[in-house]
């Protein structure tokens, strides 16, 4: 069923403009200086407007009487709207209004073309060249006032937009950063950086149902550090934070594909869950972590070999509708104790 139109309401964007403006601290465009600037060649035309606009406190006047120098006295006076004569010595006014168009700090600053006569050819000719405006000189004051202060406003509420499109989405790429921080830190475990309980269950029930809709396989490892409360109790909980640390930073380097998610599974123990991964191809990256935490060599006086070391428990199955995620994590943790039972420091794969 289609919506009935309803009669266009401007005061609600009206609204959100002003707010965006207030957040950047700065009036609105109505209550902005004017700044006029008049390119012209005849001081008795510049004179007249200078005392058209006398009376208006909230209007600056500017004036360049060469040609040559009025891109550059634009550029610097940076007005609200320019005042264009169309007929001057070496220049003409079309062609400024071209180089106006063609610079970047004046492209979008409201011209007035000011002519002699009404021509129609001519005034075509001026808003091809981009005036937005053409009055014929010497306008009447009111006229001149309202045609400055429409184009003036106009331009300002552009930059203000302009500036407040700005803050937005300065606004919206700091939130976004700020969202994904808060992500990271609600998915991370506080002490090794690695994925928290929370998220590996998460990731673990979602590549359980994939595993089930396509028929791959899924493996799983757990993993525990050997004599970890022989080790705090011979060289205190500090030490043993450090070796968690370790540990984490090694399971984590020995992963080799962005899928694949190291986590803590708690204390001193870690899973990794490890999608499309065979049994051979789950066995080998299990011995791969157990060497690579060995090599680091860091020294355990309750330990067999004299250095700290893991037990890998190792688990690949296909996922088959209306079983449970848990078996998997039972399977692995049957591995780890049977390679925990047959000595430590090795892998142990329940097929």
């Amino acid at each position: 069923m289609d919506t009935p139109n309803r009669p266009h309401n401007d005061a609600p964007n009206q609204a959100v403009d002003d707010a965006l403006v207030r957040v950047l601290g700065n009036p609105p465009a109505a209550e902005c200086p004017i700044m006029v600037l008049l390119v012209d060649d005849q001081a008795i035309i510049a004179e007249a407007i200078r005392q058209a606009l006398a009376g208006e406190s909230s209007v600056d006047f500017h004036y360049c009487a060469l040609p040559e120098e009025a891109v550059i006295c634009a550029e610097e006076t940076r007005p609200t709207v320019i005042l264009q004569d169309l007929v001057m010595p070496g220049t003409d006014g079309l062609t400024l209004v071209r180089q106006y168009r063609q610079n970047p700090a004046t492209r979008d600053i409201p011209i007035i073309v000011l002519s002699t006569k009404e021509e129609p050819l001519v005034k075509s000719a001026a808003f091809a060249a981009g005036a937005n405006d053409y009055l014929v000189k010497l306008p009447d004051r009111i006229e001149l006032l309202a045609r400055i202060r429409y184009h003036s406003r106009s331009y300002l509420n552009l930059l203000q937009r302009d500036e407040a499109y700005q803050a937005l989405r300065q606004s919206q790429q700091q939130l976004l950063a700020t969202n994904l921080e808060l992500q990271r830190l609600t998915h991370s475990d506080g002490l090794t950086g690695l994925s928290n309980r929370r998220y590996l269950d998460q990731y673990l029930a979602a590549e359980w149902r994939r595993g089930t809709r396509e028929q791959s396989s899924l493996g799983f490892l757990m993993i525990d550090v050997d004599n970890f409360k022989a080790y705090n109790d011979t060289y205190g909980h500090v030490a043993g934070d450090e070796v968690l640390k370790r540990v984490a930073q090694t399971i984590e380097a020995c992963l080799g594909r962005s899928h694949d998610l190291a986590a803590r599974f708690g204390g001193e123990e870690f899973a990794v869950v490890l999608p499309g991964t065979s049994a051979g191809g789950l066995r080998l990256l299990g011995e791969k972590i157990r060497i690579a935490i060995e090599a680091l060599a860091i020294a355990h006086s309750g330990s067999a070999s004299g250095a700290v070391t893991i037990s890998v428990g190792a688990a690949a199955v296909v996922p088959m509708p209306g079983t449970a995620v848990t078996t998997l994590i039972e399977a692995a943790d049957a591995g780890l104790y049977r390679a925990k039972h047959d000595g430590k420091n090795q892998v142990a794969m329940v097929r």
